[in-house]
């Protein structure tokens, strides 16, 4: 197992301390079967990289732009022909053709939207967060119109799924037939079955504000990093009820990654990556983190 990790420093690192020199790469892909990893370049002028993986680290197989403003999140398809990524600068989201070796190929599919919503410094317009494919629908969230906007494979708009106003939704995992999604505006958890909403619960029991970053499943159980509290939150996936809260070893838990029965948490405001284990499913610290700057993504492969 290797750790990946990205964000707003000079390039992707490892843990051993390779450096990747590439501008702004806050956010990572694998590709499902080949030893290549996709980066965004978080610009006004976004761009997408491919790596190899290769002896002694990262090799540039390949870039193109991603054809909008502040790339954040990008996602491979299963089949490992397609990749997608979301502007958030934007709101405009693409999909790209891969080839065998992993490297973009003929002309991008752009998905560009319109729209705002009720908090106006945050959903003055489309936001596109997150990118996410599920049986051969793309799914994309904008945290500026507070939808969860849908597409075929071949960029044929589907019907939308709409959540409260200012809502806010950032990050999204699905199980089965089962979407949760975390608002990063209203700072709770939300469980969609088909087009309903049929659950909420706040993401944190702290005081004070929060704005909810990443969520994931592992083992029946839902985590969620805080970024205020700056804390990871576990709820119940099947009820979200609270099972416990706890510190996430630095200020600002941007992402984290899951991989066996240990948690990495990229604390961007401090620097660090914090390494917990996870004790019946609970994060606990093991005094292990890694130093790198501004991290936002950590990747496990």
């Amino acid at each position: 197992m290797n750790l990946y990790i990205g964000g707003y420093g000079p390039g992707i690192v490892t843990p051993g301390g390779e450096l990747t020199r590439l501008a702004s790469p806050s956010f990572l892909a694998a590709h499902p079967t080949l030893p290549v990893l996709y980066a965004v370049g978080e610009l006004a002028r976004g761009w997408l990289t491919a790596l190899s993986i290769a002896e002694g680290g990262l090799r540039p197989l390949a870039e193109r732009s991603s054809e909008g403003h502040s790339p954040c999140h990008v996602a491979v398809h299963p089949s490992g022909e397609l990749l997608a990524v979301a502007n958030y600068g934007d709101g405009t989201a693409s999909v790209h053709h891969l080839d065998p070796r992993g490297a973009f190929t003929g002309e991008p599919i752009v998905l560009r939207h319109e729209g705002t919503g009720p908090v106006a410094d945050r959903q003055e317009c489309s936001h596109a967060h997150q990118a996410v494919f599920h049986e051969d629908v793309l799914h994309v969230t904008d945290l500026g119109t507070d939808e969860i906007r849908r597409y075929a494979l071949d960029g044929t708009p589907l019907e939308p799924i709409t959540l409260p106003p200012g809502t806010g939704p950032r990050h999204m995992v699905v199980d089965d037939s089962r979407l949760y999604v975390v608002g990063e505006l209203d700072g709770a958890v939300h469980v969609l079955e088909g087009d309903d909403r049929t659950a909420s619960a706040p993401a944190s029991r702290a005081d004070g504000p929060n704005q909810p970053s990443h969520l994931d499943l592992a083992g029946g159980l839902l985590y969620v990093g805080n970024r205020g509290p700056d804390t990871v939150s576990v709820l119940r996936a099947d009820d979200l009820t609270h099972v416990a809260e706890v510190p996430s070893g630095g200020r600002w838990p941007r992402h984290f990654a899951i991989g066996g029965e240990f948690m990495y948490v990229a604390n961007q405001h401090s620097g660090t990556v914090a390494v917990f284990a996870l004790e019946a499913g609970v994060p606990a610290p093991t005094g292990q983190a890694y130093e790198v700057e501004s991290p936002a993504c950590v990747l496990i492969r």
